[in-house]
């Protein structure tokens, strides 16, 4: 008697991924960056992750799904007309203190939010948003970024006795993979500006009652106008509001051509965060990172010593983008009252944090100081 085949999952089902089950004992696989393998805790078994094929190749060859990244369309992006394959929805729980929007496993009781260690987390229900194309995989696993953040955090100044226990406690960090936009997009722009050329004449002037010749610079400057083109590739913006941007922007460079096109086994054991920032919010910092770069295009393209721009104008055209995961490990210390978040680079192992100031240890540093100074101010006035 043959069996029925599984009903299909639920929707609520359908939302709860991020789980893989032990093919010998049925327990969660987690994804360890140290040898890139999906291992179970529970019995020690490993597999791989399984590369998914579809028949719809060249030639009637099976052809890999995650053969490339396809860039998504602003413009329909910006229309919510991207095709359905391109979503999903999760279940997320949003920080009260930080509103950090975070991805849980369905079977995890959130105790304590990972971005700013506030005790008590809300479940927001369903979440649907525009799906990862890319993740790059933790390669630093949790014992090197301990020992990332304790040597960072052991050659901080005046830092409170407490932190440095905390370090040496080596309290257990969240690995969290955290959401970026890139940007690609074809830019053409018209300048008008002044181009300077330097040079010198000899003039006499009186200095302290005498006479005397010296060289001081004058700057020509000649009107020139042209054109400069460039096409942007993967400018990275942050897609999250919990972390400050000067920590996320310290943990850079990222390795993007070490973006694997996305799986959700490689999610397994660790945390999400959903965006925050849409793509068009997104797109404009983007914006002002590649007006950054054309101003210095037309300065090259001016040349001479020095160069003006009196005007720029600038079209963008063929804008796409993707939705991309980076893998972050993150701690919270919280000190009177405030939080403090350190960071550490999943990809590369960078520390980037904030940090507390122990102000009895500013006091006694103060004092320490003035009473060396004293004394070379008492052996100096008895010589």
């Amino acid at each position: 008697m043959s069996q029925m085949p599984p009903p299909p999952p639920s929707p609520q089902q359908a939302e709860e991924t991020h789980r893989f089950h032990c093919e010998q004992c049925g327990a969660d696989y987690r994804y360890h960056p140290e040898n890139g393998t999906l291992t179970c805790d529970h019995c020690g078994h490993t597999d791989q992750i399984h590369v998914p094929t579809q028949s719809a190749g060249p030639w009637g060859k099976e052809t890999s799904v995650n053969s490339a990244m396809e860039e998504l369309d602003f413009k329909a992006a910006l229309n919510d007309a991207l095709p359905e394959a391109e979503m999903e929805v999760t279940r997320v729980t949003a920080c009260p203190n930080c509103a950090a929007q975070v991805e849980f496993d369905p079977t995890t009781h959130a105790q304590e939010c990972p971005f700013c260690a506030t005790p008590v987390v809300a479940d927001t229900g369903p979440n649907r948003h525009i799906k990862p194309k890319g993740v790059v995989p933790f390669i630093v696993d949790e014992r090197k970024a301990q020992k990332a953040m304790t040597d960072w955090l052991g050659r901080l100044w005046f830092a409170p006795n407490g932190l440095q226990e905390y370090a040496r406690k080596g309290r257990k960090m969240d690995g969290i993979y955290v959401p970026f936009w890139t940007y690609d997009a074809q830019t053409r722009t018209q300048y008008r500006g002044q181009r300077g050329t330097v040079y010198y004449v000899e003039q006499r002037v009186v200095v302290d009652g005498k006479s005397e010749t010296r060289r001081v610079t004058k700057v020509r400057w000649r009107g020139v106008s042209g054109r400069v083109q460039r096409f942007f590739d993967d400018v990275l913006i942050l897609a999250s509001k919990s972390l400050p941007k000067r920590n996320t922007e310290g943990l850079e460079p990222w390795d993007l051509s070490q973006l694997e096109p996305y799986q959700p086994q490689y999610l397994a054991g660790f945390r999400a965060e959903a965006y925050a920032v849409d793509i068009e919010s997104g797109f404009a910092e983007a914006r002002a990172k590649m007006d950054r770069v054309i101003e210095r295009d037309v300065r090259f393209d001016i040349g001479g010593d020095r160069q003006r721009i009196d005007s720029l104008r600038t079209e963008v055209s063929d804008v796409t983008f993707k939705h991309v995961l980076l893998p972050v490990w993150l701690a919270a210390y919280k000190y009177r009252g405030k939080t403090y978040r350190f960071v550490v680079n999943g990809q590369s192992g960078r520390v980037q944090g904030e940090r507390p100031y122990s102000a009895w240890k500013i006091a006694i540093a103060v004092v320490l100081g003035l009473v060396v100074l004293g004394g070379f101010a008492l052996v100096a006035g008895t010589k």
